[in-house]
């Protein structure tokens, strides 16, 4: 009765957990991540330009180098040196950020051409519940005339394409939330919460192992015989 009572309790204290294990588990399973990551609203090849004319990237104030990237902003090139200075590549010109219209074109060279821009909007915070949560700030949030309230996200600082947003991936997310038990940030695998909810999962499967072995006609005539 003993045994009863605490596998009884235990289950109906994280059954509902268990369910959102199952159902997170099924819908992971069942879908296609390059898909929810919005791959089909994303150009297979973006769009790429040739540039001449370029000055050394430490051409101006004797910049010490330790890492470079180029950047395509608008059609126009760019360094980003050192991961935080933004440079024009033929004028020399450093630049604080980009403005809106850059992020337009920056998006345009990676969404597909038939998606029509609803609205742009700066954002310059995000909480951890936010789904562009861990990604550089300030952010232009491009907007576009979809059913699946499409976003797309292209950093202010450096003017780098960063993440699509849609439906799917919200609810993706809300699941990955259920999954993980971690209702801050999403991504951390050991919270207390989870350990614990683990745990009692665990204790309730084997309590449910115990309870089928003490109740068992076939197990009692093993131990009679004896």
């Amino acid at each position: 009765m003993k045994v009863r009572k605490i596998h009884r309790y235990l289950g109906l204290f994280i059954g509902i957990q268990f369910l959102m294990w199952t159902i997170s588990g099924l819908y992971f399973s069942w879908t296609d991540i390059d898909e929810i990551h919005g791959d089909q609203f994303i150009k297979e090849h973006p769009d790429q330009s040739e540039f001449g004319n370029l000055i050394a990237p430490n051409g101006h104030g004797n910049v010490k180098i330790k890492s470079l990237e180029m950047r395509n902003i608008g059609g126009s090139p760019y360094y980003w040196i050192n991961g935080g200075v933004l440079m024009d590549a033929q004028t020399g010109e450093i630049k604080k950020g980009i403005d809106e219209q850059q992020a337009l074109a920056v998006a345009s060279q990676y969404m597909l051409p038939e998606l029509k821009v609803k609205s742009v909007e700066r954002l310059t915070q995000t909480g951890g519940q936010h789904e562009y949560r861990g990604r550089p700030l300030p952010a232009y949030v491009i907007t576009y005339e979809t059913d699946e309230n499409l976003k797309a996200y292209v950093s202010e600082t450096d003017g780098s394409f960063q993440r699509v947003r849609y439906r799917s991936w919200r609810w993706f997310d809300f699941l990955w939330m259920t999954h993980t038990m971690d209702y801050e940030g999403r991504d951390d695998f050991n919270t207390m919460v989870l350990r614990i909810f683990s745990l009692m999962g665990l204790i309730t499967v084997l309590s449910g192992f115990l309870l089928w072995y003490v109740s068992s006609p076939t197990i009692r005539k093993l131990w009679k015989r004896r």
